[in-house]
């Protein structure tokens, strides 16, 4: 299904970000908008989540995701939802993430044209899913933790963005980075032009 800049653009922060975070862990295999399959010998039984991370599976390129060959479903998914696919994210899906045993299940809506509040988080308890409380701060900004990934989602005014739970740094994207480490050079050399011109002074 063709995506508008609205799912697009969360899903690319999410799977580049995620990446990121779990480089070096050999054991963590984060992708998105992948065909998965999970009944060996059929192969209508297959769902395509936006964004997915699965634990104890090897980090390696692959062309589908094959529950079977890996001997599980991914632990995390987050669905970039909106009014068109509703029904599905809220329904068929959320049944089938259970059944595969997906421990946590995220639903953002960057639109919020019809999910209130736009971030949602489930969590399965059993066989079921229950809500993942939610934490609003001073300023409006919600907060979701995921115990499986050991980070906070979090939706303010600039948008949805992952945080570590522990510093509470948000997680950035290649190009977030490099804009971020080409700032910090511009203040650090802007901070010494300031202390040679007051040195002269002296």
């Amino acid at each position: 299904m063709a995506e508008s800049d609205f799912q697009r653009k969360p899903l690319i922060y999410a799977v580049e970000a995620l990446s990121i975070y779990f480089q070096n862990r050999p054991d963590v295999y984060v992708s998105g908008n992948m065909f998965i399959y999970y009944e060996e010998g059929n192969p209508q039984a297959q769902v395509a989540p936006d964004v997915f991370v699965a634990f104890g599976v090897e980090k390696r390129d692959r062309p589908s995701y094959f529950v079977w060959k890996e001997g599980k479903a991914p632990d995390f998914i987050l669905e970039i939802t909106s009014k068109s696919t509703a029904s599905v994210d809220q329904g068929t899906k959320r049944g089938l993430y259970a059944y595969l045993g997906v421990q946590e299940y995220f639903q953002y809506n960057p639109t919020g044209d019809y999910l209130r509040p736009a971030l949602k988080g489930l969590r399965l308890v059993g066989e079921n899913y229950l809500p993942i409380p939610e934490t609003i701060q001073s300023d409006g900004t919600l907060i979701l933790k995921s115990q499986v990934l050991s980070l906070d989602l979090r939706l303010s005014n600039e948008g949805f963005r992952f945080h570590n739970q522990e510093t509470g740094d948000k997680l950035l994207t290649h190009q977030e980075s490099e804009q971020a480490l080409q700032d910090a050079v511009a203040r650090i050399a802007e901070l010494e032009a300031a202390l040679n011109k007051l040195k002269g002074k002296d």
